[in-house]
């Protein structure tokens, strides 16, 4: 077992509500993060993403301007300025599975339903840092491959189709993050 060195990671927090940013940040510091920036709409959080470089993003679905799933498509552009590449948090209060499969078809890497626990916040961090997903580029889609499980004979209705897919892996928070020991 290891421990993440929140201390070496920059975080971008977008979320519209103060309070709900207060949280989170408040939330990261805990963790030892020193590095949180905020930002309450989808276009002041693109604008930050080119400028911080970000290590994870952690956005609210529902914000002015655009929306966290735009956000997340903006960020996903493999010729955009940034880290194509960095983990994305989803936060909603609406947890269907619709919404949850739109949010990974949108490039999110994890999903996070509110109210939210400093238990599942720092799993999921723990989860993107320590277990990063290879990243998928077909015709339709890049971003994390949205198969938490690679089953090379699935035969189902959601079987990759549409040509090839180039695995493009993505690059490791974790020794950036890892505390020695």
């Amino acid at each position: 077992m290891f421990r993440i060195d929140f201390n070496k990671l920059r975080f971008l927090v977008c979320d519209d509500n103060a309070h709900m940013r207060r949280i989170l940040r408040t939330l990261l510091h805990s963790f030892g993060a020193r590095e949180v920036y905020e930002a309450e709409d989808g276009a002041t959080a693109l604008e930050m993403y080119s400028h911080y470089v970000p290590d994870i993003v952690i956005t609210d679905w529902s914000m002015p301007i655009f929306d966290g799933l735009e956000l997340s498509q903006m960020i996903r552009q493999p010729d955009g300025a940034g880290n194509p590449y960095a983990p994305i948090i989803m936060l909603t209060g609406h947890s269907e599975k619709r919404r949850v499969m739109t949010a990974r078809d949108a490039g999110v890497t994890e999903f996070l339903a509110k109210p939210i626990s400093a238990k599942a916040l720092y799993q999921r961090i723990l989860n993107v840092v320590a277990n990063p997903r290879p990243f998928i580029k077909t015709k339709n889609y890049f971003g994390p491959d949205r198969r938490r499980n690679t089953n090379t004979n699935y035969v189902g209705v959601e079987r990759r189709n549409g040509g090839d897919a180039e695995v493009v892996q993505q690059p490791s928070l974790l020794d950036k993050a890892r505390v020695a020991g």
